[in-house]
């Protein structure tokens, strides 16, 4: 029996790794685990064995920390299985124990304490998926999508695993032969209720519940490698070779046969450009598909599901592990065995991966607003972005198939540096307003040529911040805050331009390349090495980004900047601000960057605020709409992700809306003042960033002055 599992499962194994070892290289992914061990290591104990994400969710967390502990813990019940078994056929008495504390009474506790517990989390997960089944809730299930049948075959296993357990224990315990004299509580109780059967009937069932035990282990151990339950053993890589940045960081360079794409030397037809094909994803891609476990926490959490787009994080995941399935004999064959294959399997691997007719939907691809949620939920650390972001480079840049107005987006960047298309000069024009106030005018340092001496920091405004009306305001408190706190800034003005975040999340890595290079070249020849920046995809770009172009600089976002000065009494908060404020966690900021608790601290020094929070905040917060370029693209389908957001800021009454992001701040107020139009918001209702309420606060005033 065990030759024969074994055997099915080491082919399946061989198949799985071939099968993954099919694409592209990732050196960089083997690299960084070698360079890393140490975090590595922790990342094992934490995610793996301390199941920190599933726990996130308390009570499918709790009963899938017990079933996995249960897989640990009783395969020392295995080993006791198989050394009575090999025992008994040996010396004809099979009262084997682990040696050294196989008659530890501690050890046989440890075994039943985590058997039961494993009964109570399987009743505990189809309570669950009753209560979450798809056929009732439809979209709104978490499990919408998956495969659902797999999943009551694994339970139904693991329950046979359970009970067979306590068969041949129970029996083992009436014939005398188990090891433990105290402890195992539940197997005693499975001794009383097998005793009325007589002493011969108990040394029939000890053997015949030893070998049903491992039997279910054997088939079970063929079905998890055939299933979605193949994560068993595929998470603990899938985490060892996740890029573990803190927060989500940056996306990956685009890389061909292993090797980071020169652009300058670059050949589309010999150069991989993204994902064009099943064949251009790495193995880190494929064992994202292995890993998922169809939880559906990533699709609860994303606004575009959410909101009635057809992109669901999960499902873009499983249509590419179906799909690459289905055409694993294409993958895996050589140009000349192609030929002689079915032509089921040919017209299956001529699919295109993106289209109207191919494995994901046009539709899916660019509803994704990289905010991170489906990462930052996902319990197996699957890169779904990662994979929606190499899709889109190909689209872009081989294709040339995107979203139409995004394209006027991309060709401003390129002859404007700023996705609006706004002369260079313009960046300066808040500059001007500034120091031309009749009331406390102020004078910013504009960079020239190299930063002066004693300047404390860069001050990156971004192209909104310098361009866009309502950023103006944020972009002006800081500086007015900065000027009061005597920090000393001093700005690029035209001399910036876009940090290429649009570029890049559209999947234009080019123009990215080219917008980067050129602001790198200007802050090093301006001897910057310290930027404040009030964007949070500015900030995300310039410090996580900007290294892999050889740009490194101490980037901080305006509000931990603020939270260090009113922490250290260079900025105090005085006048009161009578009002009920609900606070809008930026994905780029809060997600891929855990810039959490600073604009939080900085509203609860401000006197007089209440704050109430969303139900929907920090990691769990939901997007504006706004970023994976979506800011320059129309939203057709489902209702307005913006509007969503708004209407549960909504819920808290508030009597403004603050924020951190100027594209945060356009958004929600584009849907704040659709709601005042109809009559759903108070007509004096605003969002406001940060620091405009911590401006007013110190010296006094409006926040919309």
């Amino acid at each position: 029996m065990t030759a024969a599992a074994l055997a099915l499962a080491a082919r399946r194994v061989n198949f799985l790794r071939r099968l993954a070892m099919s694409g592209q290289p990732a050196p960089e992914r083997v690299a960084y685990a070698r360079r890393n061990a140490g975090a590595e290591l922790k990342a094992q104990l934490v995610e793996v064995f301390g199941q920190r994400k599933l726990l996130k969710w308390t009570p499918s967390g709790v009963a899938h920390f017990v079933v996995f502990w249960a897989f640990v813990i009783l395969a020392t019940v295995y080993l006791e299985a198989y050394g009575a078994l090999i025992q008994g056929a040996v010396t004809g008495t099979p009262d084997f124990h682990i040696p050294l504390v196989g008659t530890w009474p501690v050890l046989g506790f440890a075994q039943d304490l985590i058997a039961v517990a494993c009964v109570a989390g399987l009743a505990a997960f189809a309570v669950i998926r009753v209560q979450n089944a798809p056929r009732k809730l439809g979209r709104a299930s978490r499990f919408s999508g998956s495969h659902l049948g797999g999943a009551w075959l694994i339970l139904f296993m693991i329950f046979n695993v359970i009970w067979t357990l306590f068969l041949f224990r129970g029996a083992a315990i009436n014939t005398g032969n188990f090891p433990y004299d105290s402890g195992a509580f539940a197997s005693q109780g499975a001794a009383a209720l097998l005793r009325p059967l007589g002493e011969g009937a108990n040394e029939v069932l000890e053997p015949v519940g030893l070998l049903l035990h491992l039997g279910v282990m054997l088939v079970f151990l063929v079905i998890v490698v055939n299933s979605k339950h193949l994560h068993i053993f595929t998470a603990p890589l899938n985490v060892l070779f996740s890029r573990r940045p803190d927060g989500l960081g940056a996306v990956p360079q685009m890389r061909s046969n292993g090797e980071v794409l020169d652009f300058e030397e670059a050949d589309p037809d010999t150069d991989v450009f993204g994902r064009g094909t099943l064949q251009d994803t790495t193995f880190k891609g494929f064992l994202d598909f292995y890993t998922c476990t169809e939880c559906g926490r990533c699709q609860s959490q994303c606004p575009a599901w959410n909101t009635g787009k057809p992109l669901s994080p999960k499902m873009l995941i499983l249509d590419q592990r179906d799909h690459a399935f289905a055409i694993a004999p294409y993958l895996l064959a050589s140009e000349a065995e192609r030929e002689d294959l079915p032509q089921d399997v040919l017209a299956l691997a001529g699919k295109p991966l993106v289209g109207e007719q191919g494995v994901i939907h046009p539709d899916v691809l660019w509803s994704c607003t990289n905010c991170g949620a489906c990462v930052e939920q996902c319990p197996v650390d699957i890169e779904h972005i990662d994979h929606i972001i190499d899709m889109r480079r190909y689209q872009v840049m081989i294709e040339s198939s995107f979203p139409s107005e995004a394209g006027v987006m991309l060709k401003n960047l390129e002859n404007k540096g700023n996705p609006w298309g706004v002369p260079e000069v313009k960046r300066a024009e808040w500059i001007e307003e500034l120091a031309s106030r009749q009331v406390d005018p102020i004078e910013v340092t504009l960079i020239e040529d190299t930063v002066p001496d004693g300047m404390e920091y860069l001050f990156w405004v971004g192209c909104a911040g310098a361009l866009e009306d309502r950023a103006k305001k944020t972009t002006k408190a800081v500086a007015e805050l900065l000027h009061m706190a005597g920090v000393r800034f001093g700005v690029l003005g035209p001399m910036e331009a876009c940090t290429g975040d649009p570029a890049r999340r559209l999947g234009m890595e080019f123009v990215f390349d080219m917008l980067a290079r050129q602001n790198i070249e200007t802050l090093n020849e301006a001897g910057v090495t310290k930027i404040v920046a009030t964007c949070p995809h500015c900030f995300n770009t310039l410090a996580n980004e900007y290294p892999q172009l050889g740009g490194t600089y101490e980037v901080v976002h305006h509000t931990q900047l603020l939270a260090r000065l009113v922490e250290e009494g260079r900025l105090t908060p005085v006048t009161p601000i009578e009002e009920k404020i609900t606070y809008h966690d930026p994905c780029f900021l809060g997600r891929h960057n855990k810039v959490y608790t600073q604009p939080r601290d900085i509203m609860a020094t401000v006197p007089g605020v209440t704050t109430q929070e969303m139900h929907r905040c920090k990691d769990r917060g939901f997007c504006c709409g706004a970023g994976g370029a979506r800011m320059w693209m129309e939203e057709r389908i489902g209702k307005r992700i913006n509007t969503e957001r708004v209407d549960e800021a909504l819920t808290t009454d508030p009597d403004r809306v603050s924020t951190a992001c100027p594209f945060c701040l356009v958004m929600l107020g584009d849907a704040i003042n659709e709601k005042k139009n109809t009559g759903e918001a108070k007509p004096t209702l605003e969002v406001v960033d940060v620091a405009q309420l911590l401006v007013t606060s110190v010296k006094g005033g409006t926040t919309s002055a």
